[in-house]
């Protein structure tokens, strides 16, 4: 009985859908959704900024608009874990409302993220300026990790001034902005105190929300072993994973050329791996042996800021790209890309195509043939593989489409 109400209850819905107008249906893409275990040729209907229903052969009679994804992926907006948006024309501050952070449109939507993340370029004492300035006026969803230094990620002296590491401080400010703050971030200092790093994890405490490190500077470097096992909590997140910096022990052992044997562990433990690629911090020596060892991160992210965007990073589907071509499966980094990082800063109604989901999405591309990927060293990669972004959709908005799938043919006059 229950399996036949069930069974006509699906069966009433999908005769709605087919009945009812509605804005707009992506039809015969590849959809993967990691949330949902879907890993076929679909089709997905969106009516008022949600998605309304993802099935085989949907009818396209009563849709407004009909894109034909054939040969196309259909995946989940894109989320950047990893970036940095305080734009500004402060001068000496870094990425604290200065010139090497970045405003997100014009580097986000064009690549199928909807929903980016700034890292740490704000602090409790000028994160309602950053609100007002930036994520208020951005069409893409912006989100924040909030600095354990009050100042933000302003560099130099003001990132190694533990007076201005206030726990508490930071989660009022954390807890006053849940919608756009998701975690605490700590990073640049240089010390030999793991103070900064304990601040941060109280107020990601006291918050609720997980924090993220960008480890190192400090000589002889912290081990990594005690930060993944004794400092951080499982759902806290390492970023940089395949870098190797001065002042920070790499995961795969220089001389040996073998992941250091704790890193599974911490892995396994709930430490969160995201690449964070940016500038400075990806080696094919580091990430193409941990692949193949059978390390793969959680989380691909860009580090996005004017150090990064035109060095060997270029944009989260470069990123993506290098790891289609060095060891993981296309929906293992849709999934990095989209449900795991959504469940890391606790969003989980973002980066899925679930019935009543927010309706952003990404339609993308892989082109076959012989491309070049570049780490920060300038070591050059040579792959088959590369993603492009055809069209993004944010709250089922069309808010790029690179060759008008959503636009009728010109007809002459």
């Amino acid at each position: 009985m229950i399996v036949r109400i069930i069974l006509c209850c699906s069966i009433l819905f999908s005769l709605e859908v087919s009945a009812q107008q509605f804005d707009l249906l992506i039809k015969g893409g590849h959809v993967i959704d990691a949330k949902n275990n879907i890993d076929a040729v679909m089709d997905v209907a969106i009516e008022d900024g949600f998605i309304l229903q993802v099935a085989e052969n949907i009818s396209p009679e009563n849709a407004f608009t009909v894109v034909d994804a054939k040969g196309l992926y259909v995946v989940p907006g894109l989320i950047d874990l990893h970036s940095h948006n305080f734009h500004g024309t402060d001068e000496d501050r870094y990425l604290a409302n200065s010139f090497s952070a970045l405003p997100p449109d014009g580097f986000s939507l064009r690549a199928g993220v909807t929903t980016i993340v700034d890292v740490g370029g704000a602090g409790w004492r000028n994160f309602k300026e950053f609100k007002k300035q930036t994520i208020d006026k951005s069409k893409t969803r912006l989100l924040a990790f909030i600095n354990i230094v009050g100042a933000g990620m302003a560099g130099g002296s003001f990132e190694q001034n533990l007076q201005d590491m206030d726990a508490r401080l930071t989660a009022l400010e954390a807890n006053a902005f849940k919608e756009h703050i998701v975690g605490v971030k700590v990073a640049h200092y240089y010390g030999p105190e793991w103070t900064p790093v304990e601040r941060a994890v109280e107020a990601g405490r006291l918050a609720n929300i997980p924090i993220m490190v960008d480890f190192g500077a400090t000589e002889p470097p912290h081990p990594l072993e005690t930060l993944f096992m004794e400092k951080l909590r499982p759902g806290d997140i390492f970023t940089h994973t395949f870098g190797h910096v001065k002042g920070r022990e790499p995961i795969v052992n220089f001389e040996s050329g073998k992941l250091e044997p704790f890193i599974m562990a911490a892995q396994e433990r709930g430490i969160i791996f995201d690449v964070g690629h940016g500038g400075g911090s990806f080696l094919f020596d580091q990430a193409i042996p941990a692949l193949q060892q059978g390390f793969k991160p959680n989380t691909i992210s860009t580090d996005l800021h004017t150090g990064s965007m035109n060095g060997g990073m270029k944009s989260m589907l470069n990123v993506m790209s290098k790891f289609i071509n060095i060891g993981m499966t296309v929906p293992e980094v849709i999934a990095a890309s989209t449900w795991k990082p959504a469940q890391v800063i606790k969003r989980t109604e973002l980066g899925n195509l679930s019935v009543g989901a927010p309706a952003d999405v990404a339609v993308l591309k892989i082109h076959e043939g012989e491309f070049g990927f570049v780490d920060i060293k300038g070591w050059k990669y040579p792959g088959t593989r590369k993603f492009e972004c055809e069209l993004t959709l944010r709250d089922g908005t069309v808010v790029y489409d690179l060759n008008g799938l959503t636009r009728p043919e010109w007809e002459s006059r």
